[in-house]
């Protein structure tokens, strides 16, 4: 079953686990609540802000702020019959469901196919929980840059600096790793190389950011830094260790205090080591090498190998405030979400900045997120340069590359109207 249904919402106010070696390219409408400067800054934690970089944000969020792209009256309307035409497709080439949200100026719209669960035969609502992948990567990234806005951290340091003799080389930096540019080879391809037994090797187990790192160092660097774009989670590896060591919490603290809290996510979740999705949530399927197989629930896992570089949960919902309050300016001060925003081509469609994709549509809008793939998922969630239009898509399988390619297709229909 199809839905596409649109609510009249309240302006919002106002995160790819790549197993591949090269990125890949119903309901009723629920009035959102507007989040305002106020409550904003009512609850954010009062220890790791500086006043410069919050009045920053809040000038930034406020509605006389200047559009930092397109003007959203040029987008063309969302198409909710093309987007349902994706979704089709993606269950049809194996996926169990698949889902997506549109969140464009206080007007939502939601569409989904297929089910959640094929055990209970549940459908899939876009209300669902489900782990977002490399997704995570650009939650990471904010933490970071929110750590140089407060000048505890520099990009252009070494790594080294804050975390003495962990890399084998002084000269790769902060901004190498956010930007993927640090030549440190990605452990993840070794333990996928085959998809259900090196899961299955995986799944329950839980690692330290340090023992990651010694698998990737058991490889040669790919590139010296700052030559090349390749694409590794060990970057964000590094990088969770690098929040740790800076703010000396957790991850899933810092997380929380500087992200959910702020913009009132209530569906996103750092869980790890635990290995269930709380509440009610999509299960995951992953696609078994050979031909025929059955798909494995992939649901339950640690993603302990993947960590800051991929172990978030969240939801539709939460992922499109959270672009929208990135892109508009509300986690980041003006400086540094250019940093962000400093884009390395990486293939036709594609470039990388920090932490953050740009994807060039047909229709010549760019919009702008991460796509994310973790053993049973895939996710595409992007907005439009001024956080006005978000989108959020999900397909619950991964190992296919027919699907994982089929649901970038939602993009078209979200940006393009096609």
């Amino acid at each position: 079953m199809v839905s596409a249904t649109v609510g009249r919402a309240g302006v919002l106010g106002a995160v790819a686990l790549s197993l591949l070696a090269v990125p890949a390219r119903a309901a009723t409408g629920t009035p959102e609540t507007p989040v305002t400067a106020a409550r904003q800054a009512a609850t954010a934690p009062t220890t790791a802000r500086q006043a410069a970089v919050a009045a920053a944000r809040q000038a930034a969020a406020t509605p006389a702020a200047a559009p930092r792209g397109p003007a959203a009256a040029a987008l063309p309307a969302p198409n909710t019959a093309g987007l349902a035409a994706v979704l089709r497709s993606v269950v049809a080439q194996g996926a169990p469901g698949a889902l997506a949200r549109i969140d464009d100026h206080g007007r939502t719209h939601r569409v989904t196919r297929g089910v959640a669960d094929r055990v209970t035969g549940r459908a899939i609502s876009t209300g669902d929980r489900f782990r977002i992948g490399s997704v995570t990567k650009t939650f990471t990234t904010v933490v970071l840059l929110q750590l140089v806005d407060e000048h505890r951290l520099a990009l252009d340091a070494p790594v080294n600096r804050y975390l003495p003799g962990l890399l084998p080389d002084d000269r790769i930096t902060v901004r190498h790793l956010l930007s993927h540019r640090s030549g440190l080879y990605d452990y993840s391809d070794d333990m996928f190389a085959a998809s259900v037994s090196g899961f299955e090797a995986v799944r329950k187990k839980v690692f330290t950011y340090r023992q990651l790192v010694a698998l990737s160092l058991k490889k040669p660097r790919t590139n010296a830094p700052g030559a090349a774009y390749a694409y590794s989670n060990t970057n964000f590896v590094v990088a969770g260790l690098l929040v740790e060591k800076l703010t000396g919490q957790p991850v899933r603290t810092a997380y929380r205090n500087r992200i959910v809290k702020p913009l009132k996510l209530t569906d996103t979740f750092y869980v790890h080591p635990d290995t269930a999705i709380p509440g009610r949530h999509t299960r995951g399927y992953l696609t078994p090498d050979r031909a025929g197989a059955p798909l494995v629930d992939a649901t339950a896992q640690t993603v302990s190998w993947a960590q800051s570089a991929g172990a978030v949960i969240s939801s539709a919902r939460d992922l499109d405030v959270f672009y929208g309050a990135l892109l508009r300016g509300r986690l980041l001060s003006a400086a540094r979400l250019a940093d962000m925003e400093r884009f390395t081509k990486v293939n036709s469609t594609t470039a990388y900045g920090l932490g953050l994709r740009r994807r060039d549509l047909s229709c010549g809008v760019s919009v702008y997120g991460h796509t994310g793939a973790v053993q049973g998922y895939y996710t595409y969630a992007f907005g439009t340069k001024d956080g006005g239009r978000t989108l959020t898509a999900m397909a619950n399988t991964s190992n296919n590359a027919k699907v994982l390619n089929t649901l970038a297709g939602a993009l078209e229909s979200a940006f393009c109207g096609k």
